[in-house]
Parts: structure tokens; C-alpha cells; sequence
């Protein structure tokens, strides 16, 4: 909260979202509470609405032009907020701001890593992008910044750690009163908003100078080896593992255009087989994610009427987005 509150940008507005917290959590914001500091606003749920569901109940209340929506894991550097603002208002097509992520050294302690008595930072995101099989990546994910991502440029999406919004475009995007489709409670659901943006005209930008470190869970790199993908999978728990699975279709539901999922069907089938194999195999546990899949696509194919009626991005522009393998080309 301290790097929060120390941003060198004027007039913050600042709003909490708990999601029923326990703990030292609630009981360091109920004393933050008790502050009444004028800038600060939190409102206590009596129980958990997800990532979605909170974040939207704050873009709600919120009453600024731009919305930073951000997790508890991340510390801001204090030029974080002006520096993605300034991004904002060049151009009034842009409609997210995606800052460079950097890992966040929490076991200790520290924002970076040591070695040989220098300190080095390993890349969190950079953005986001999508491959032709529909895998989401973090670009730069676990690699050493070595100034590789010093260039402001255009991205496929914004991660959900902190990404910066323009309150119209949220407004443009929204179904059925819905930013983050609650759907999804959490996981994917800033890849969906994101793809969503896309299609319907928005700008997507990373800016460099916007730097923040986040404290992951999971995704140690971006590799599109298989094995690696599976020992990342391994590490993630079961909840986790049912959202992810079951938003990832529900994603494409909403959000595929046919004739681009045709050109990268070979792509697409072979990591779908392995995904729905791997599955049905190893994780029975996450055969429920299929049924309620099945039991939701229903309410999501009515999205999708709703983002392919107002969509104003062609399928030329769509298409330079998915990428073949981890590095992408900019433009």
C-alpha cells in the first residue's frame, strides 16, 4: 500500500476492494480504515467475489478518467502511475497501459535478485500475447532485463497485476454491465478483456517506463516447450487449475473469429488434443471444469453475439496478433 500512496501523481483516488479477507489482511485494513484519510475509500465484502467481481465493484465506485486496477502483490515504483498516464493521452484510441512487470524477490525480501554482489531484475511481463494454438504468454517472462524491453510498443493485451484503463473504453467494452466477465471469477479474465478491447477498435500499449514488481504464483517463464508447460501446470493448485481450464474455452467461445481460427487450426488442434488429453488422463480432478464448461457455454455464446455485433476491428488486423512461437515481432 506504502508504494500506492507515494505515486507521484496528483489527485489519486484511491479504493479497496476486500473480498472477505482474514486474518492480519483484514485487520491491517480495518486500522487503515480508521485513518479516514480523504483519498481512500474501502469497502468490505461479506464474501468473496473473485478477481472479476471485485475489480468490477471498484471500476464501478471509481469516478477518474483512468482506472489502475491492481492486485495485492504488487509494489509500484513511485513514477508507475504518471508515466502509464502519459501513454494514455497520446493517442485517445488507447485504451490499456501495460507497464513493465518486474519478479518480485518476496522470499527475500527484495525487489531484485543478487549475484556475484550485483543485483539483476528478471521480467514479469511485458505483455501480453497470444500464439496461433491460442496459449496466452507474459512476453519476456523470466528472463533477465537486460534492456531487451525498453521500447514503448503496441501489444495483443494488458495482464492483470496492473494494467492501466481508460473509463470509456471500459464503458464501450462492457456486457451487460460487466468489465471482467464475473463468469470467470478469476483466471483469463484479462486476456478475455483484452482479446474484447481488440476487437472492438482499442489500443493496447506497453510503456516501459511504467515499472512495477509483482509477486507470481505460478509461470516461472514462457517457453512453448511441452514439458515445461506441464512441470508449470504440476505447481498450480486445483482451483486454479478448473478456472484456467474452463475460462481458456470460454474465452475462445467469446471471442474467436472463424476464419482466423481456420488458418491456425493445425496449431490450434494439436495443443487443444494435448490440453483435453492431458486432462481426461491426469487430472480428474478437473473434469469438473468440462461439465461446467459445457453447463456455461451457452450464457458465453450470447457474449459473443453481443462482441461480434460491435466489433470494428478487422480480421486482417486481428490475425497479425497471433504469433508461432515466443518471441514476438512488434510493430
Amino acid at each position: 500500500m506504502n508504494s500506492v500512496f507515494s505515486q507521484e501523481y496528483p489527485d489519486l483516488e484511491i479504493l479497496i476492494i476486500d473480498n472477505n479477507s482474514i486474518g492480519e489482511s483484514k485487520n491491517y485494513l480495518e486500522k487503515l480504515a480508521k485513518e479516514n484519510r480523504p483519498d481512500l475509500k474501502i469497502v468490505f465484502n461479506k464474501k468473496n467475489l473473485g478477481y472479476a467481481g471485485g475489480q468490477n465493484q471498484g471500476i464501478r465506485i471509481s469516478r477518474g478518467k483512468y482506472v489502475l486496477c491492481l492486485t495485492q502483490d504488487v509494489f509500484l515504483d513511485r513514477h508507475f502511475v504518471k508515466k502509464a498516464v502519459e501513454a494514455l493521452e497520446k493517442d485517445n484510441r488507447i485504451g490499456a497501459v501495460q507497464g513493465k512487470l518486474l519478479r518480485w524477490n518476496l522470499g527475500n525480501s527484495s525487489l531484485g535478485y543478487v549475484k556475484n554482489q550485483e543485483i539483476f531484475y528478471i521480467i514479469d511481463s511485458a505483455g501480453l500475447a497470444i500464439l496461433k494454438n491460442r496459449r496466452i504468454i507474459n512476453r519476456g517472462q523470466g528472463e533477465i532485463d537486460e534492456g531487451q524491453f525498453e521500447e514503448k510498443t503496441k501489444v495483443f493485451g494488458a495482464d492483470g497485476a496492473a494494467p492501466l484503463y481508460r473509463k470509456t473504453a471500459l464503458e464501450n467494452v462492457k456486457i451487460n454491465g460487466e468489465y471482467f466477465d464475473e463468469d470467470f471469477f478469476m483466471y483469463k479474465e484479462d486476456v478475455d478483456l483484452s482479446w474484447r478491447m481488440r476487437l472492438y477498435g482499442w489500443k493496447i500499449i506497453y510503456q516501459p517506463k511504467s515499472i512495477a514488481w509483482h509477486d507470481r504464483s505460478s509461470g516461472e517463464n514462457a517457453s512453448i516447450n511441452y514439458l515445461a508447460i506441464i512441470r508449470e501446470r504440476i505447481k498450480i493448485g486445483k482451483f486454479a487449475k478448473y478456472l484456467a481450464f474452463k475460462n481458456q474455452r470460454l474465452m475462445q467461445i467469446k471471442n474467436e473469429q472463424a476464419w482466423i481460427l481456420i488458418k491456425h487450426l493445425p496449431w490450434f488442434l494439436i495443443k487443444e488434443t494435448a490440453s483435453w488429453f492431458y486432462v481426461l488422463l491426469f487430472e480428474r480432478f478437473t473434469w469438473k471444469a468440462i461439465k461446467d464448461l459445457f453447463k456455461q457455454t451457452p450464457k458465453a455464446w450470447q457474449k459473443r453475439k453481443i462482441i461480434m455485433a460491435n466489433k470494428k476491428a478487422s480480421v486482417q488486423e486481428m490475425s497479425r496478433w497471433f504469433k508461432q512461437g515466443q518471441r514476438t515481432v512488434d510493430f
